[in-house]
Protein backbone atom coordinates (compact mmCIF):
# COMPACT_ATOMS: atom_id res chain seq x y z
CA UNK A 1 0.00 0.00 0.00
CA UNK A 2 2.62 2.26 1.09
CA UNK A 3 4.40 1.49 -2.30
CA UNK A 4 1.57 2.12 -4.69
CA UNK A 5 1.41 5.71 -2.82
CA UNK A 6 4.74 6.42 -3.44
CA UNK A 7 4.32 5.66 -7.24
CA UNK A 8 1.26 7.61 -7.07
CA UNK A 9 2.88 11.09 -5.48
CA UNK A 10 6.07 10.37 -7.92
CA UNK A 11 3.76 10.08 -10.86
CA UNK A 12 1.61 13.70 -9.64
CA UNK A 13 4.94 15.22 -8.94
CA UNK A 14 6.33 14.21 -12.48
CA UNK A 15 3.28 15.55 -13.58
CA UNK A 16 3.68 18.90 -11.89
CA UNK A 17 7.38 19.50 -13.29
CA UNK A 18 6.67 18.75 -16.52
CA UNK A 19 3.01 20.88 -16.71
CA UNK A 20 5.03 24.16 -17.26
CA UNK A 21 6.84 23.07 -20.33
CA UNK A 22 3.66 21.43 -21.64
CA UNK A 23 1.43 24.39 -21.04
CA UNK A 24 4.23 26.46 -23.39
CA UNK A 25 4.53 24.32 -25.88
CA UNK A 26 0.60 24.17 -26.46
CA UNK A 27 0.86 27.84 -26.76
CA UNK A 28 3.63 28.32 -29.26
CA UNK A 29 3.48 25.10 -31.17
CA UNK A 30 0.04 23.23 -30.89
CA UNK A 31 -2.34 26.93 -31.52
CA UNK A 32 -0.53 27.86 -34.01
CA UNK A 33 -0.12 24.84 -35.72
CA UNK A 34 -4.13 24.38 -35.30
CA UNK A 35 -4.66 27.96 -36.81
CA UNK A 36 -2.49 26.73 -39.52
CA UNK A 37 -4.21 23.66 -40.71
CA UNK A 38 -7.86 25.80 -40.56
CA UNK A 39 -6.10 28.57 -42.85
CA UNK A 40 -4.20 25.82 -45.09
CA UNK A 41 -8.01 24.48 -46.06
CA UNK A 42 -9.56 28.04 -46.64
CA UNK A 43 -9.39 30.82 -48.56
CA UNK A 44 -7.58 33.77 -46.36
CA UNK A 45 -6.71 37.08 -46.91
CA UNK A 46 -5.65 40.01 -44.84
CA UNK A 47 -8.90 41.46 -44.71
CA UNK A 48 -10.98 37.94 -43.82
CA UNK A 49 -8.56 36.61 -41.25
CA UNK A 50 -11.33 36.52 -38.68
CA UNK A 51 -13.66 34.55 -41.23
CA UNK A 52 -11.84 32.12 -43.46
CA UNK A 53 -13.71 30.62 -46.39
CA UNK A 54 -13.34 26.39 -46.48
CA UNK A 55 -12.28 25.42 -50.00
CA UNK A 56 -10.78 22.27 -49.09
CA UNK A 57 -7.34 20.57 -50.57
CA UNK A 58 -7.64 23.64 -53.08
CA UNK A 59 -4.77 25.56 -51.86
CA UNK A 60 -2.45 22.26 -51.53
CA UNK A 61 -2.88 21.93 -54.57
CA UNK A 62 -2.22 25.80 -56.42
CA UNK A 63 1.12 24.64 -54.04
CA UNK A 64 1.70 21.25 -55.87
CA UNK A 65 1.11 22.84 -59.44
CA UNK A 66 3.02 25.61 -59.14
CA UNK A 67 6.43 26.00 -60.86
CA UNK A 68 7.63 28.71 -59.24
CA UNK A 69 7.28 26.39 -56.08
CA UNK A 70 8.88 23.74 -56.97
CA UNK A 71 11.61 25.99 -58.72
CA UNK A 72 12.12 27.42 -55.20
CA UNK A 73 12.34 23.88 -53.62
CA UNK A 74 14.85 23.30 -56.02
CA UNK A 75 17.11 26.29 -55.87
CA UNK A 76 16.84 25.99 -51.80
CA UNK A 77 18.06 22.41 -52.06
CA UNK A 78 20.83 23.24 -54.59
CA UNK A 79 21.96 26.25 -52.38
CA UNK A 80 22.09 24.23 -49.38
CA UNK A 81 23.78 21.26 -50.62
CA UNK A 82 26.55 23.31 -52.10
CA UNK A 83 26.91 26.18 -49.45
CA UNK A 84 27.08 22.59 -46.76
CA UNK A 85 29.80 20.84 -48.90
CA UNK A 86 31.77 24.07 -49.20
CA UNK A 87 31.79 24.96 -45.56
CA UNK A 88 32.26 21.95 -43.93
CA UNK A 89 35.62 20.95 -46.32
CA UNK A 90 36.75 24.31 -46.05
CA UNK A 91 36.19 24.31 -42.28
CA UNK A 92 37.64 21.05 -42.17
CA UNK A 93 40.57 22.23 -43.77
CA UNK A 94 41.27 25.11 -41.69
CA UNK A 95 40.51 23.18 -38.63
CA UNK A 96 43.17 20.62 -39.33
CA UNK A 97 45.54 23.44 -40.91
CA UNK A 98 45.53 25.95 -38.10
CA UNK A 99 45.60 23.51 -35.19
CA UNK A 100 48.78 23.83 -34.23
CA UNK A 101 48.86 27.80 -34.39
CA UNK A 102 45.43 28.14 -32.85
CA UNK A 103 46.63 25.74 -29.91
CA UNK A 104 49.60 27.83 -29.08
CA UNK A 105 47.41 31.34 -29.62
CA UNK A 106 43.46 30.14 -28.86
CA UNK A 107 42.86 34.42 -28.55
CA UNK A 108 42.89 33.97 -32.64
CA UNK A 109 39.71 32.28 -32.70
CA UNK A 110 37.71 35.00 -32.00
CA UNK A 111 38.49 37.32 -35.29
CA UNK A 112 38.09 34.17 -36.88
CA UNK A 113 34.07 34.01 -35.17
CA UNK A 114 33.57 37.75 -36.34
CA UNK A 115 31.29 36.99 -39.92
CA UNK A 116 29.35 35.02 -38.37
CA UNK A 117 28.48 38.05 -35.83
CA UNK A 118 27.18 40.06 -37.85
CA UNK A 119 23.26 39.75 -38.92
CA UNK A 120 22.80 38.15 -42.32
CA UNK A 121 20.54 40.97 -43.45
CA UNK A 122 23.30 43.48 -43.22
CA UNK A 123 25.43 40.86 -44.04
CA UNK A 124 23.68 41.36 -47.70
CA UNK A 125 23.22 45.07 -47.75
CA UNK A 126 26.97 45.38 -47.09
CA UNK A 127 27.50 42.86 -50.04
CA UNK A 128 25.00 44.69 -51.99
CA UNK A 129 26.74 47.81 -52.01
CA UNK A 130 30.11 46.32 -52.74
CA UNK A 131 29.42 44.42 -55.59
CA UNK A 132 27.38 47.15 -56.70
CA UNK A 133 27.75 47.25 -60.90
CA UNK A 134 28.19 50.99 -60.33
CA UNK A 135 29.10 52.33 -56.95
CA UNK A 136 30.64 49.20 -55.89
CA UNK A 137 34.54 48.80 -54.71
CA UNK A 138 34.77 45.21 -56.15
CA UNK A 139 33.56 45.76 -59.26
CA UNK A 140 35.94 49.40 -59.66
CA UNK A 141 39.30 47.91 -58.48
CA UNK A 142 38.09 45.03 -61.20
CA UNK A 143 37.95 46.71 -64.26
CA UNK A 144 41.08 49.14 -62.68
CA UNK A 145 43.32 46.02 -62.80
CA UNK A 146 42.03 44.12 -65.68
CA UNK A 147 40.13 46.15 -67.83
CA UNK A 148 36.81 44.36 -66.80
CA UNK A 149 34.35 43.16 -64.30
CA UNK A 150 31.50 40.38 -63.86
CA UNK A 151 28.27 41.38 -63.07
CA UNK A 152 28.43 39.52 -59.91
CA UNK A 153 24.89 40.06 -59.51
CA UNK A 154 23.75 39.60 -63.10
CA UNK A 155 21.66 36.43 -63.77
CA UNK A 156 24.96 34.43 -64.76
CA UNK A 157 26.75 34.49 -61.95
CA UNK A 158 24.08 35.86 -58.86
CA UNK A 159 23.85 32.11 -57.47
CA UNK A 160 27.84 31.56 -57.39
CA UNK A 161 27.89 35.18 -55.54
CA UNK A 162 25.04 33.97 -52.81
CA UNK A 163 26.72 30.51 -52.48
CA UNK A 164 29.88 32.21 -51.34
CA UNK A 165 28.82 35.22 -49.52
CA UNK A 166 26.91 32.34 -47.63
CA UNK A 167 30.10 30.29 -47.34
CA UNK A 168 32.01 33.14 -46.00
CA UNK A 169 29.49 33.71 -43.27
CA UNK A 170 29.17 30.50 -42.13
CA UNK A 171 32.39 28.98 -42.11
CA UNK A 172 33.43 30.19 -39.28
CA UNK A 173 30.62 28.44 -37.21
CA UNK A 174 31.09 24.86 -38.88
CA UNK A 175 35.31 26.03 -38.52
CA UNK A 176 34.56 26.32 -34.21
CA UNK A 177 32.86 22.88 -34.02
CA UNK A 178 35.32 20.75 -36.28
CA UNK A 179 38.16 22.35 -34.25
CA UNK A 180 37.01 21.45 -30.91
CA UNK A 181 36.40 18.16 -32.43
CA UNK A 182 39.77 17.77 -33.71
CA UNK A 183 41.16 19.02 -30.44
CA UNK A 184 39.08 16.70 -28.39
CA UNK A 185 40.59 13.33 -30.08
CA UNK A 186 42.55 11.80 -27.17
CA UNK A 187 46.33 12.18 -27.21
CA UNK A 188 46.27 8.69 -26.26
CA UNK A 189 44.87 7.50 -29.21
CA UNK A 190 46.88 9.74 -31.27
CA UNK A 191 50.08 7.71 -29.77
CA UNK A 192 48.93 4.49 -29.99
CA UNK A 193 48.81 5.14 -33.40
CA UNK A 194 51.61 7.26 -34.30
CA UNK A 195 53.68 3.02 -32.73
CA UNK A 196 52.93 1.88 -36.27
CA UNK A 197 54.77 4.59 -37.83
CA UNK A 198 51.91 6.17 -40.02
CA UNK A 199 51.83 8.91 -42.54
CA UNK A 200 50.42 12.68 -41.73
CA UNK A 201 47.46 11.68 -44.45
CA UNK A 202 47.43 8.13 -43.29
CA UNK A 203 47.08 9.47 -39.70
CA UNK A 204 44.30 11.87 -40.59
CA UNK A 205 42.28 9.17 -42.97
CA UNK A 206 42.16 6.08 -40.85
CA UNK A 207 42.40 7.76 -37.17
CA UNK A 208 41.24 11.45 -37.02
CA UNK A 209 38.84 11.62 -39.45
CA UNK A 210 36.92 8.52 -38.40
CA UNK A 211 36.96 10.02 -34.99
CA UNK A 212 35.56 13.20 -36.31
CA UNK A 213 32.85 11.62 -38.41
CA UNK A 214 29.83 12.16 -36.17
CA UNK A 215 30.55 15.29 -35.65
CA UNK A 216 31.15 16.21 -39.32
CA UNK A 217 27.84 14.93 -40.38
CA UNK A 218 26.04 16.75 -37.11
CA UNK A 219 27.76 20.13 -38.64
CA UNK A 220 26.86 19.45 -41.96
CA UNK A 221 23.38 18.96 -40.80
CA UNK A 222 22.62 21.94 -39.31
CA UNK A 223 24.23 24.14 -41.75
CA UNK A 224 22.22 22.30 -44.60
CA UNK A 225 18.96 23.10 -42.62
CA UNK A 226 19.72 26.74 -41.90
CA UNK A 227 21.10 26.99 -45.86
CA UNK A 228 18.04 25.56 -46.87
CA UNK A 229 15.66 28.09 -45.07
CA UNK A 230 17.86 30.91 -46.12
CA UNK A 231 16.11 34.36 -46.33
CA UNK A 232 17.66 37.29 -44.91
CA UNK A 233 20.56 38.08 -47.01
CA UNK A 234 18.96 36.69 -50.37
CA UNK A 235 16.36 39.29 -49.65
CA UNK A 236 18.42 42.16 -48.88
CA UNK A 237 21.09 41.27 -51.43
CA UNK A 238 18.90 40.18 -54.80
CA UNK A 239 14.97 39.32 -53.35
CA UNK A 240 13.68 37.28 -55.45
CA UNK A 241 15.67 37.82 -58.31
CA UNK A 242 15.17 38.80 -62.22
CA UNK A 243 12.74 36.45 -63.22
CA UNK A 244 12.57 34.55 -59.52
CA UNK A 245 16.23 32.96 -60.36
CA UNK A 246 17.15 33.68 -56.48
CA UNK A 247 13.79 32.88 -55.23
CA UNK A 248 14.80 30.66 -51.78
CA UNK A 249 11.04 28.67 -50.86
CA UNK A 250 11.60 30.92 -47.62
CA UNK A 251 11.17 33.83 -50.02
CA UNK A 252 8.41 31.94 -51.92
CA UNK A 253 6.48 31.59 -48.92
CA UNK A 254 7.26 35.26 -48.01
CA UNK A 255 5.90 36.90 -51.43
CA UNK A 256 2.50 34.55 -51.52
CA UNK A 257 1.95 35.89 -47.82
CA UNK A 258 2.75 39.27 -48.09
CA UNK A 259 2.59 40.48 -51.49
CA UNK A 260 -0.38 38.47 -53.31
CA UNK A 261 -2.29 38.72 -50.04
CA UNK A 262 -2.76 34.42 -50.50
CA UNK A 263 -2.43 33.43 -47.13
CA UNK A 264 -3.94 30.30 -47.26
CA UNK A 265 -1.50 29.36 -50.26
CA UNK A 266 1.78 30.75 -48.16
CA UNK A 267 0.40 28.53 -44.97
CA UNK A 268 -0.23 25.79 -47.45
CA UNK A 269 3.25 25.85 -49.13
CA UNK A 270 4.77 25.95 -45.21
CA UNK A 271 3.14 22.51 -44.69
CA UNK A 272 4.13 20.88 -47.75
CA UNK A 273 7.88 22.21 -46.61
CA UNK A 274 7.56 20.83 -43.21
CA UNK A 275 5.96 17.68 -44.65
CA UNK A 276 9.06 17.23 -47.03
CA UNK A 277 11.50 18.18 -44.34
CA UNK A 278 10.41 15.66 -42.01
CA UNK A 279 10.92 13.08 -44.45
CA UNK A 280 13.99 13.77 -45.33
CA UNK A 281 15.12 14.16 -41.68
CA UNK A 282 13.77 10.19 -41.44
CA UNK A 283 15.27 9.41 -43.86
CA UNK A 284 18.53 11.17 -42.75
CA UNK A 285 18.02 9.30 -39.58
CA UNK A 286 17.40 5.56 -40.42
CA UNK A 287 21.04 6.45 -42.57
CA UNK A 288 22.93 7.71 -39.56
CA UNK A 289 21.17 4.69 -37.40
CA UNK A 290 22.73 2.72 -40.15
CA UNK A 291 26.25 4.32 -40.25
CA UNK A 292 26.74 3.71 -36.50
Amino acid sequence: MAAARRSLNSRRDGWFMVSPITAFLIVVLAIPLVVDCIYAVSRVRFETLRAPEFIGFGNFAKVLFDHEFWGAMLFSLRFGLLVTAAEVLLALVLAIFLAPLLAKRSWLIAPLMLPMMVAPALVGLMYRLALHEFVGPIPYYFVLLTGDSPSFLGPDNVFWTLVTIETLQWTPFALLILYTAYQSIATDVREAAELDGPSTWQMLRYIELPLMRPTILAVGFIRFIDSFRVFDNVFTLTGSGAGGNTMSISIYIYEVFFRRNDIGVAVAASIVLLAVSFGLLTLLLRWSERQA
